[in-house]
C-alpha cells in the first residue's frame, strides 16, 4: 500500500483547545436515567491531591478548579482516600492543631482524608439501570454528600464516575440553604414535593 501526505493547512487565531466534557442536562426529574447526573470520569478529568499534600494545597487546587472533592491517589496510582472542602473547613484540622501543637499549615492531606477502606461505592451497571430517583435515595440513606461509581476493568476496580448531591440539587432545580445533611434531604423532599 502507498500512503500519501494528509492535507494541511494554517492554524486560525481563534482555534481552541478541546478538552474532555462531562455534559449533563441542565435539568432533571426524579425520573431520568441516573447517568443523566454522574459525573463520568470516562469524559471528565478526575482533580487528585497526594496524602503528603498540605491542606493549604489542596485547597488552593479545590478552589483553582472550583470542585469541593480530590481524589486522593498514592505512588501506586491507586485511591488513597477522599478529601472534601468539608474535611478542609470543618472540625479535623482544629482537633489536629489541638491535639499535636503544630500550625494548620503543618496539616496533610492524609491527616483529614476519608481512607479508601471508609469509602463506599455504586456499580456502574446498577446505575446504569436506575433512575435519579435512586441516586437521591442512595445518597439520603447514607447520609453523604457524595457517592462513588465504580466498574471492574480487567481485574481491576475502577472509579468510573462520581455522584454529587451539590450537581444533583442544581439540576433538581433545588436551592438548599443548609450545608447539613439531614437538613439538606429534608429542604429537598420539602421542594420536590411543591414543584
Amino acid at each position: 500500500m502507498t500512503y500519501t501526505r494528509l492535507p494541511s493547512r494554517n492554524l486560525d487565531k481563534t482555534a481552541g483547545l478541546l478538552r474532555p466534557a462531562c455534559v449533563l442536562p441542565d435539568r432533571v426529574t426524579l425520573d431520568n436515567p441516573a447517568l443523566d447526573v454522574m459525573t463520568d470520569f470516562r469524559r471528565m478529568t478526575a482533580f487528585i491531591a497526594t496524602p503528603g499534600d498540605s491542606i493549604t494545597q489542596a485547597e488552593e487546587r479545590m478552589h483553582r478548579r472550583k470542585v469541593k472533592l480530590l481524589f486522593v491517589m498514592d505512588g501506586e496510582d491507586r485511591v488513597a482516600g477522599l478529601i472534601t472542602n468539608t474535611d478542609i473547613y470543618g472540625e479535623k484540622p482544629l482537633q489536629i492543631v489541638q491535639s499535636r501543637g503544630i500550625r494548620r499549615d503543618e496539616i496533610v492531606v492524609a491527616d483529614i482524608m476519608t481512607p479508601v477502606d471508609r469509602l463506599e461505592a455504586v456499580d456502574y451497571d446498577d446505575l446504569a439501570h436506575a433512575r435519579v430517583g435512586h441516586v437521591l435515595e442512595t445518597l439520603k440513606a447514607r447520609g453523604r454528600q457524595h457517592a462513588l461509581v465504580i466498574e471492574q476493568t480487567g481485574s481491576r476496580q475502577m472509579v468510573r464516575g462520581l455522584l454529587s448531591l451539590t450537581q444533583l440539587c442544581k439540576q433538581l432545580g433545588v436551592v438548599v440553604e443548609t450545608t447539613e445533611i439531614a437538613h439538606t434531604f429534608t429542604e429537598i423532599e420539602q421542594q420536590l414535593a411543591h414543584a
